[in-house]
């Protein structure tokens, strides 16, 4: 399938519920860096078309504020909010209560923020927000859940991440590796020596510090009215009163070649990831000329990037190749992105997943090579069009639910913007191709990349990569085309150049 039928397909038409938006009590939050905006921030989106309402708060806090050595408490503090109960009630006596209204609460810590999401049918919005607000406002913190919701921590870190999925594993080892010796340098969820070292008394500590009516953003969708949003923030009105503060980010460190970190373990196939910061976020006017240019690259499981048909489509190597220019969290089993995750850093990565294991070394090969072409001829003007067609309408998709929609709508907040739905559809038109490669010289690059990879054999991908020998690749079954063939010669020989290797036993993965 080629760009221009994926065009053809994507130029549909998307009857979406048009709300109406306000955004009040306070300024516009901003990205800078340093003191935050003193005022609180409310997102109110009416749509009486729907009977659900949307509940988000989003706390301008995160793994980027763990204290050096506990590393985990913004997270542990998130799980003890959302899953730990309230003063008056435990966490079992809440879940009974949510279950005849078929809701619930969830709570997720990011790097910049913490968010904590519901959606309930509009007859029981009274019942459901006094529950949510003394979750926030006085939560329980037993010793009984604090231990609880250590464990689970730690056993996520040592078992699950280590043990069970190796895309996250390869995803996150990248992530440590673009931010070494900085705030974004560890998973989220925190180190298992980080882990270890907090204590109930930090936990209060922290929820005390930083969960504060100036770092709260509320966001309210849905059937809902103002009557209902006062009284939200009537219930909301004992959180305390203090201004906030927010790390300076320092830049991340630049490798001068291709800097590789290989985890070792037991696996039926290798996980590579590739990436490098960049200067851009959604403020940006390149965001924009750099999302047409990831779209025509490799959108997330999607087929139309050319990572995506040339890898496997054409190759059949493995099951899927995408690329990103900002952090991306898979929203459950679709094909989107979390709302709700905004950095003031971001990166370029690409994930190759998964790749059998002879096959590894001409993967990363091919992957340089497809960045290689992009950043040395740019995009055709044939396939630009019906890239930015196909994102146009693509994006749309990213806004389906009132929930999302509000997700996106708060994110803008952060970053000065719009929604990045609104912005796309309207820069979109307006960009031409020269734009597009312009921005990918400007920020694009095939030098100075950080490589993560899973696999089992490890020192034998060493060798092969710090010698640059050949990898040239063999098919199961004949009738590859002679283009792919006579590419294949080339990708075999692609120079990898300045590289460093790390072999980590997996066992020493996010220890601290």
């Amino acid at each position: 399938m080629t760009l221009t039928d994926v065009s053809r397909r994507a130029k549909w038409s998307l009857g979406l519920t048009s709300f109406l938006c306000v955004t009040i009590l306070g300024l516009t939050a901003t990205a800078q860096q340093g003191r935050s905006n003193p005022a609180h921030k409310v997102t109110f989106m009416s749509a009486k078309s729907t009977p659900l309402v949307a509940l988000r708060l989003v706390f301008r806090v995160g793994s980027v504020d763990d204290p050096n050595g506990k590393e985990g408490l913004a997270a542990l503090t998130a799980a003890m909010i959302a899953e730990g109960g309230s003063k008056d009630l435990s966490y079992e006596e809440i879940l009974d209560r949510f279950y005849p209204m078929a809701t619930g609460l969830t709570g997720n810590c990011r790097k910049e923020v913490t968010v904590f999401e519901g959606e309930i049918h509009g007859d029981n919005i009274a019942k459901y927000v006094p529950i949510v607000a003394s979750l926030l406002t006085t939560p329980r913190f037993s010793k009984d859940d604090f231990e609880r919701l250590k464990n689970e921590a730690i056993d996520y870190l040592s078992k699950n991440l280590r043990g069970g999925n190796d895309e996250e594993l390869g995803k996150w080892t990248l992530q440590l590796a673009l931010y070494q010796n900085h705030p974004y340098g560890h998973v989220d969820r925190g180190t298992i020596a980080g882990l270890r070292s907090i204590t109930l008394d930090d936990v209060k500590a922290f929820h005390k510090q930083y969960y504060t009516k100036q770092a709260l953003e509320l966001g309210v969708a849905g059937n809902a009215d103002r009557a209902t949003l006062e009284a939200i923030e009537k219930h909301l009105a004992g959180l305390p009163s203090a201004e906030t503060e927010h790390k300076l980010l320092p830049k991340p460190e630049m490798p001068g070649g291709l800097d590789v970190t290989i985890v070792e373990k037991p696996a039926a196939s290798t996980a590579i990831s590739i990436g490098f910061p960049i200067d851009v976020t959604r403020h940006d006017d390149d965001f924009y000329a750099l999302a047409v240019a990831n779209s025509y690259l490799g959108e997330h499981r999607t087929f139309n990037g050319k990572l995506m048909q040339d890898l496997r489509g054409k190759r059949g190597l493995n099951y899927g190749d995408y690329s990103y220019v900002e952090d991306f969290i898979q929203d459950g089993q679709s094909t989107f992105p979390v709302p709700n995750n905004p950095r003031r850093l971001q990166a370029f990565t690409i994930w190759l997943r998964p790749v059998p294991d002879d096959k590894a070394a001409f993967a990363l090969r091919a992957a340089l090579w497809e960045l290689d072409r992009l950043t040395t001829e740019g995009i055709s003007e044939a396939d630009f069009e019906a890239t930015r067609a196909y994102l146009l309408n693509y994006s749309k998709l990213w806004v389906q639910t009132i929930s999302r929609r509000l997700g996106y709508q708060m994110d803008g907040s952060f970053y000065g913007t719009r929604d990045v739905v609104s912005e796309m559809a309207k820069r979109l038109p307006k960009l031409t191709v020269n734009d597009v490669n312009a921005a990918v010289r400007r920020h694009l690059k095939t030098k100075g990349l950080r490589v993560a990879i899973v696999t089992k054999d490890a020192e034998t991908l060493a060798k092969i990569l710090k010698s640059n020998a050949p990898s040239p690749i063999t098919y199961d079954t004949q009738g590859t085309a002679e283009q792919i063939l006579t590419e294949d010669k080339v990708i075999a020989v692609l120079p990898l150049k300045d590289v460093s290797v790390k072999i980590v036993p997996v066992a020493e993965m996010f220890e601290k």
